[in-house]
C-alpha cells in the first residue's frame, strides 16, 4: 500500500491528561482517533491489526469445530432482567427508546440472546453438543473512560457459547477452550497467567480469567508469595483464622460522638484499632434489607455477598431508604435494636470482636463495649470480605500479595443457570425434558490490540511483532525527488508484493527525518531505506525491534527477508 494513498494522522504531542503508553502511541501513531468519551475509530492500520486477530481467532474456533452466528445489538430488556444481566447493573447499560414503546438496550452480553435462539428450536441430545460463535461489538456506558481501548464505552469481542446433554461433555468443551486461548495467547507473544474469576453470569459454577500483568489493569490479582496460587480479589477466599476473644465482657455504652463519621475518626475518637470497630452497611438484596458486617480494617465484598445469599440482584441501599427504615444517616447503621424483619449477615471476623464500637441507628451516637454474642442476633456468619495483603494463602501455603492485570479472556461453566430461566431444554435419551447446560467463552479483540500495544512499544515508538503488524516491512525511498531512489524503490516494490509480503511504501514527498520518525512510531518488524546507494542497487535494512542494520544488494533482499520471517 502507498502511504500517500491511506490514512495514518502521526502526531508529536498527545493531550497531557491520557493516561496509558498504549493509548498515547495508537494516538501518536495513527491507529486510532477518539470519537467521543470512550468511543474510537479504528484507522488503517488498527483495522489491519485487528483483522489480523480475527483471523487468527477464526481459524482457531474453526479447528474445534464451532460455528459461526451474528446476533443483534439491539436487545429486549426484559429477556436480559430474567437473566440477570440487567438487575442492578441499570447505569452500565445504553438504554434506547423507540416509538412501539418497548425497552430495548444496547447489547452489554450475548447469553440472553443465544439462548432464547436455542429454546426457540426443538433440541435433542443426538444435536449436542454445538459451539457457536460470532465477533460483534458490545457496549458499555463506561464511566472510567481514561484508559482509551483498554477500557471503552464500545468495544469489540469474540463471544462463544456451547451447548451439552451432560456434565462430561461440559467439561470438555471447558478444557478445550482454555486450551485455544493458551494457543492463541502464546501466538501472540504474551505472557498471560489463568485464574479464578468472578462468572458474572448466572449462578455459574466456576470461572476463569486469562491476566496479562500490567500496572495499567483494573484486575486485581491476589498470589501466593510460596506458591503458584492467583485469583481475582472479588472470589479469592479468605483463610478463616479468627481466635474468639477472652477479654471479660463489659456494659454497653451509648456514647455521643459529635461530627464522627468515619472509621479512622471512631478510632480516633475512642482511641481503638480498626480491628475493634464493626462496620455496618444496608443492602437492597431480591428485595428484602439486610445489614451486613465486617471488621473496620476490612471491605465487604459484594460478588462474595451475592454469592453466598444465592441472590439474583444486590445493591446498596440508598440515603433516602437508610432513612426511611432506621432514621439514621450512612455512618450510624449499626446491629443493634434493628427492624425486626432486617437479616444481619456478618463476615467470619466479627466472631472475634469483644467490647467493640458500632454504630447506634441514631445520628451523633455510638455504642461502645459491643459484644456480637450478647448485643445482637446475627443470621450468619460467612467469608463476605475482600482478601488482604497478608492474609494467609487459601492454598496453605505463604501470604497474599497484590499485583494489577488486564483481562484479555474469560471463560464460564454456566450449567443450567441461563438455560432454565429461557426455558432452553432438550430432550434427552429417555424423552425426557432437560434444562440445556452452557459454557460461554470470551475474548477482548479491541483490548488485545490495546494489550500489544502496552506491550510492542519502545520511547520512538511500537515494534510490532511479525504476526500481528499491519504491514510486514516499511519501504522508504529518502528522496522523493531522486529518481534512481524512486524508480528502485518501485521496482522493490513490485517485487516485494509478488513474493506476498505485506508492504506500505512511503511515497510522501516529506523530509526524510519525518519520513524515519513515522516509521519508528509505526513500528514495521523491518524498514527498507533506498538511499545514496541505490545507483549501486544497494539498500539499507532495519530490524525494528532490535535496531540492527545491513547493507544487501536487491537480488538478495528476498532471500534475506525470508530467513527474518522464519527465524521470528
Amino acid at each position: 500500500m502507498k502511504q500517500s494513498s491511506t490514512l495514518i494522522p502521526t502526531l508529536q504531542e498527545i493531550p497531557s491528561e491520557i493516561e496509558v503508553k498504549s493509548h498515547k502511541m495508537l494516538l501518536r501513531a495513527g491507529f486510532i482517533r477518539q470519537s467521543t468519551s470512550g468511543v474510537y475509530s479504528y484507522l488503517p492500520l488498527a483495522k489491519r491489526v485487528i483483522n489480523k486477530l480475527e483471523k487468527m481467532i477464526h481459524e482457531e474456533m474453526e479447528a474445534l469445530g464451532a460455528v459461526e452466528i451474528g446476533l443483534p445489538t439491539l436487545q429486549l430488556q426484559a429477556v436480559q432482567e430474567k437473566t440477570n444481566n440487567f438487575e442492578g447493573g441499570h447505569g452500565e447499560v445504553f438504554q434506547v427508546s423507540n416509538d412501539n414503546q418497548q425497552n430495548l438496550i444496547l447489547a452489554p452480553s450475548y447469553e440472553s440472546a443465544i439462548t432464547m435462539l436455542i429454546a426457540e428450536e426443538d433440541q435433542s441430545y443426538q444435536n449436542l453438543p454445538i459451539t457457536f460463535y460470532q465477533i460483534q461489538t458490545k457496549y458499555r456506558n463506561e464511566q472510567r473512560n481514561t484508559k482509551g481501548l483498554l477500557r471503552s464505552s464500545e468495544f469489540l469481542m469474540k463471544d462463544a457459547y456451547s451447548f451439552h446433554a451432560n456434565e462430561e461433555s461440559l467439561e470438555i468443551s471447558y478444557s478445550e477452550m482454555i486450551q485455544v486461548y493458551s494457543n492463541l495467547f502464546s501466538k501472540l507473544g504474551l505472557h498471560y497467567e489463568i485464574i479464578d474469576a468472578n462468572p458474572g453470569v448466572g449462578d455459574s459454577a466456576s470461572a476463569k480469567e486469562f491476566i496479562v500483568a500490567s500496572d495499567a489493569g483494573d484486575t486485581i490479582i491476589a498470589y501466593s508469595n510460596d506458591s503458584k496460587f492467583a485469583a481475582n480479589i472479588e472470589v479469592a477466599q479468605v483463610v478463616n483464622e479468627i481466635v474468639p476473644s477472652d477479654f471479660q465482657i463489659k456494659p454497653l455504652e451509648k456514647v455521643a460522638t459529635p461530627n464522627v463519621k468515619t472509621t479512622e475518626e471512631v478510632c480516633t475518637f475512642f482511641n481503638i484499632e480498626e480491628t475493634s470497630c464493626i462496620n455496618a452497611f444496608l443492602f437492597r438484596i431480591d428485595g428484602e434489607f439486610v445489614v451486613v458486617l465486617a471488621r473496620g480494617d476490612h471491605q465487604i465484598n459484594p460478588y462474595k455477598l451475592q454469592n453466598v445469599l444465592k441472590a439474583s440482584s444486590i445493591y446498596l441501599a440508598t440515603e433516602k431508604e437508610v432513612q426511611e427504615l432506621l432514621g439514621c444517616p450512612f455512618e450510624s447503621i449499626g446491629p443493634i435494636k434493628l427492624p425486626i424483619d432486617v437479616k444481619v449477615v456478618a463476615d467470619h471476623a466479627i466472631h472475634s470482636i469483644r467490647n467493640g464500637v458500632a454504630g447506634s441507628n441514631e445520628e451523633g451516637y455510638y455504642y461502645t463495649n459491643v459484644s456480637p454474642e450478647r448485643d445482637f442476633a446475627i443470621s450468619m456468619y460467612e467469608d463476605i470480605r475482600y482478601i488482604k495483603e497478608g492474609d494467609p494463602s487459601p492454598d496453605g501455603q505463604g501470604t497474599i500479595l497484590f499485583k494489577k492485570g488486564i483481562e484479555v479472556g474469560k471463560i464460564c461453566n454456566l450449567g443450567i443457570s441461563i438455560s432454565e430461566k429461557l426455558n432452553a431444554n432438550f430432550t434427552d435419551e429417555n424423552g425426557e425434558s432437560r434444562p440445556i447446560l452452557m459454557n460461554s467463552f470470551h475474548l477482548g479483540i479491541s483490548r488485545i490490540l490495546a494489550v500489544m500495544a502496552e506491550n510492542y512499544q519502545d520511547d520512538n515508538g511500537f515494534y510490532w511483532p511479525n504476526q500481528i503488524a499491519p504491514f510486514d516491512l516499511h519501504l522508504i525511498p529518502l528522496d522523493r525527488e531522486d529518481e534512481v531512489q524512486y524508480n528502485l524503490a518501485l521496482e522493490l516494490y513490485n517485487i516485494l508484493t509478488f513474493y506476498q509480503f505485506e508492504v506500505l511504501f512511503d511515497d510522501r514527498e516529506k523530509e526524510a527525518d519525518e519520513k524515519f520518525t513515522d516509521a519508528d512510531l509505526i513500528g514495521l518488524p523491518v524498514r527498507v531505506k533506498i538511499g545514496k546507494r541505490a545507483n549501486e542497487g544497494i539498500v539499507e535494512v532495519k530490524i525494528r525491534r532490535t535496531g540492527e542494520t545491513f547493507e544487501w544488494a536487491k537480488e538478495e533482499l528476498i532471500d534475506h527477508l525470508n530467513e527474518i520471517f522464519r527465524s521470528h
